[in-house]
């Protein structure tokens, strides 16, 4: 897959033609173009066959790889230019105005003319050309084609005012629209933008900048204040502040020190920092906010899909319509003027133009992924944003997802003859080779040198614990079932805790509680689903059933599953999207969550310390791993879902109504310019809130 910037792409109309048109050749396997950040991805074995078809098609668009870059300054000057051409255009018509009371017994006066069309065509030759070249080349339905058809026929029967005003407005349109597209695309450049350019590596001859692309893990490297964490890695030496707001949304500071980990794209307040990397920058967080980020706008929600589509029937079914309200009413009905009802079809191509629909859907749906962007929220697709907006049912994970995850031991019961030594330390050894969070808790109580040579067998048996072999003792660590799979007599079953058992050959030594406490927002989070309208919350956990209930007893969970393995989870989970109605959001952060996370409607994984694998499945990351994010992420959705559907209700309401009011005679050209120009505007400045 390729990514390229479409430069001088400021049309919506022309980003569906040029879509369609790249859809239809042979080479291509998939194409999909975002007007709102100017972007085309495709997946191509011929990218001059692309280009010549770019150019037949929008000869001024230009093909760039990758992301093209912009001059702030020469954006503004641009403004400046346009400022200085509408100025002059609206002093023309103007001017041309004076002309029609005192000289209306001569209406083809010079004057009218020389004024009105110098107007005309300096606000509309941009029009007039691509309708002219469109319909050479076959393609005659579309904007430009509306407005040409339109104003050329308002001359036609004199009404050289109405064709100069709504070529002069419909510029003003277009002004006003690429403001607010640079607007956007400016919010979502800015996110992009904390790409590190260099990294402060360490070397015998002191520090040097290089690439971060260039830096292997193990790497040492110095980062000061003011700047921006280049890659992932752990603190060597320092204790500074670092603002966290481009990974997670949150504005408060968070202190690290060191051994804390740190993470790309935070920038540090105070004190210099040497840091031991520990990833590439391919695999660091802040590439994954730019990878995940970029994927998103190419993927496109169903009203975004269906108003593409819905705009290349209607505009012909328009012309069509126009055509019927020019030619029968003076054939069929006595005394009815051609002149009339021209200048009423006219009207009607006028108001009928799709830009309020073709602009503004995507550019709400382009806000609403850059908003939640900046709250720390990464949503994958358009796509997601629909169906987040109208789940009704959310399952959670329970470690890492609604507790912290963060395990520590708390108290040890040795049982026939063992001592709470022997216990801890036969588990710290068993539990050598794994990373999680449980094993990593009892090796920090132990606290001593591990003999990893002593471990001649390790296996892990996934959903039960460890299996090892050490000093030629088969030693088990793990949960309730693994004592009952190996058949091994024990009394403690029911323990209101997260246990750890142990045995040794076949005997039952005793247990290790540790402690893993409930997230501080996860109750808040709860709440807040129940009032957005979310009709169930439901928990599926690995840990025993104990356990289970009072977590779930204390967050007031609807219902609890627990003592699952990954494939229960999956069993329980497609009951679950079976039975309850509305779509079905799934959270987690663990490898095990990896499969129910891609099962469920909208898979959402904790992304600051959730698994690589439960993050590239997930629909939708929260970067903070805090469960209040997900009712934030449902806000958005809902919030951008309603701006969208009020932007189709808007345009389609406003324009049926002055296309019954041009049929009926009760509306005009200027009427028709606010019913184009004016709802698209409106449209677009409605759809902008959502970046805030």
């Amino acid at each position: 897959m390729e990514k390229y910037t479409l430069k001088n792409l400021d049309c919506a109309d022309c980003a569906l033609k040029l879509e369609n048109g790249l859809k239809k050749l042979d080479s291509v396997q998939f194409v999909s173009i975002n007007f709102a950040t100017a972007q085309l991805h495709i997946d191509t074995e011929d990218i001059r066959e692309v280009e010549k078809l770019i150019s037949d098609l929008e000869p001024e668009v230009e093909l760039v790889s990758g992301e093209a870059s912009t001059n702030d300054d020469d954006e503004a000057m641009n403004v400046k230019k346009e400022l200085i051409r509408l100025g002059i255009l609206l002093i023309l018509f103007t001017s041309g105005l004076i002309f029609l009371k005192p000289l209306e017994a001569t209406p083809y006066h010079a004057g009218e003319w020389v004024l009105f069309l110098t107007a005309y065509l300096l606000s509309g030759w941009k029009v007039l050309r691509s309708a002219f070249r469109n319909i050479l080349k076959g393609r005659v339905f579309d904007e430009n084609f509306l407005m040409a058809i339109a104003t050329i026929g308002a001359m036609t029967i004199h009404a050289l005012p109405e064709a100069a005003g709504v070529m002069i407005f419909f510029t003003i349109g277009e002004f006003f629209e690429d403001l607010a597209l640079d607007k956007s695309r400016r919010s979502i450049k800015s996110l992009l933008q904390i790409k590190p350019e260099t990294v402060r590596i360490q070397t015998d001859e002191g520090f040097i900048l290089v690439d971060p692309d260039s830096v292997d893990p193990g790497t040492t490297i110095l980062v000061k204040p003011g700047e921006r964490v280049p890659l992932d890695g752990e603190v060597l030496t320092g204790e500074a502040q670092v603002d966290t707001s481009a990974l997670t949304g949150e504005s408060a500071p968070r202190k690290v020190q060191e051994g804390n980990p740190i993470l790309a794209g935070m920038i540090l307040l105070s004190e210099s920092l040497t840091i031991k990397t520990t990833k590439t920058f391919q695999n660091s967080s802040i590439s994954r906010i730019l990878e995940l980020v970029e994927g998103a706008l190419q993927k496109k929600a169903k009203t975004e899909k269906f108003i593409t589509s819905f705009a290349r029937y209607y505009t012909p079914l328009v012309v069509f319509t126009a055509l019927g309200i020019a030619l029968l009413p003076p054939l069929l009905i006595p005394g009815a003027l051609f002149s009339t009802w021209i200048y009423r079809a006219l009207v009607i191509l006028v108001i009928s133009c799709p830009c309020a629909l073709v602009i503004s859907i995507p550019l709400g749906y382009f806000g609403g992924i850059g908003g939640a962007s900046r709250k720390g929220i990464l949503i994958k697709g358009s796509n997601y944003i629909d169906i987040l907006a109208r789940v009704k049912t959310v399952v959670f994970d329970k470690t890492g997802t609604l507790t912290s995850g963060t395990f520590e031991v708390t108290d040890i019961q040795p049982r026939n003859g063992f001592s709470k030594e022997d216990v801890l330390k036969l588990a710290a050894a068993a539990e050598a080779h794994s990373n999680h969070p449980i094993a990593l808790s009892i090796k920090k109580e132990w606290g001593g040198e591990i003999d990893e040579a002593a471990v001649t067998s390790h296996e892990e048996i996934l959903g039960f614990g460890i299996k090892a072999v050490i000093k030629g003792k088969t030693v088990l660590v793990g949960n309730d079932r693994i004592l009952h799979r190996e058949n091994i007599e024990h009394t403690d079953c029911s323990i209101d805790k997260t246990v750890a058992y142990t045995s040794v050959d076949g005997v039952y030594a005793g247990y290790i509680i540790i402690s893993d406490k409930i997230k501080e927002d996860a109750a808040q989070a709860l709440t807040d689903l129940k009032k957005l309208g979310v009709k169930k919350t439901i928990m599926l956990t690995g840990d025993n059933t104990n356990t289970a209930r009072s977590v779930a007893e204390t967050l007031s969970i609807d219902e609890y599953h627990a003592e699952l393995l990954p494939a229960d989870k999956v069993s329980y989970l497609s009951g679950i999207i079976e039975n309850e109605d509305g779509y079905t959001a799934f959270v987690g952060d663990g490898i095990n969550d990896a499969p129910v996370i891609a099962l469920a409607d909208a898979g959402i994984a904790m992304g600051e310390w959730g698994s690589d694998a439960a993050i590239e499945t997930a629909d939708i990351v929260l970067m903070t791993d805090a469960p209040s994010k997900l009712a934030e992420a449902v806000q958005v959705s809902r919030k951008t879902r309603k701006i969208v559907m009020e932007n189709i209700t808007l345009a389609l309401v406003i324009k049926l109504v002055f296309v019954g009011l041009g049929i009926a005679g009760l509306a005009g050209m200027w009427e028709a310019v606010f019913a184009d120009v004016g709802v698209a505007l409106l449209a677009i400045f409605n759809a902008l809130r959502v970046l805030k």
